[in-house]
């Protein structure tokens, strides 16, 4: 199982060459996790930089992913990778979420660069 983050999700589907790059990692969708927190981050963005239609798309494409709610189990180990790590919130539920499913993160997110399970790529300035 792989967790895409939204910064993976983001370079993937603007075709960027890091999205280029990341593209032979991703999974087939049964195997693709998906926390409902990346599924927010994905429409906010998809929302402002591509449209209400193709927002609905991508959400619609995540569907067909491993859906993982937020639940109390997956909030509370958040909340201790918050204070641990000094995460974001919603890099602490990320987190939280793929050590839940037994999950790898694949991200371009240097906040989870050094973090066990993390398949990282960085963004070149």
């Amino acid at each position: 199982m792989l967790l895409v983050d939204s910064s993976a999700w983001v370079e993937w589907l603007i075709a960027s060459p890091l999205g280029e790059a990341i593209a032979p990692r991703l999974p087939d969708r049964s195997e693709w996790l998906v926390p409902t927190i990346v599924q927010l981050e994905l429409a906010k963005w998809a929302t402002r930089e591509l449209g209400e239609e193709k927002a609905d798309r991508i959400v619609a494409y995540t569907q067909k992913c491993v859906i993982a709610p937020l639940d109390t189990a997956t909030a509370q180990c958040a909340a201790a990778l918050f204070k641990q790590h000094k995460l974001a919130t919603a890099d602490a539920i990320v987190y939280a979420t793929a050590l839940a499913h037994d999950a790898d993160i694949l991200t371009c997110d240097g906040h989870f660069e050094h973090l066990p399970r993390v398949l990282y790529f960085a963004k070149r300035p």
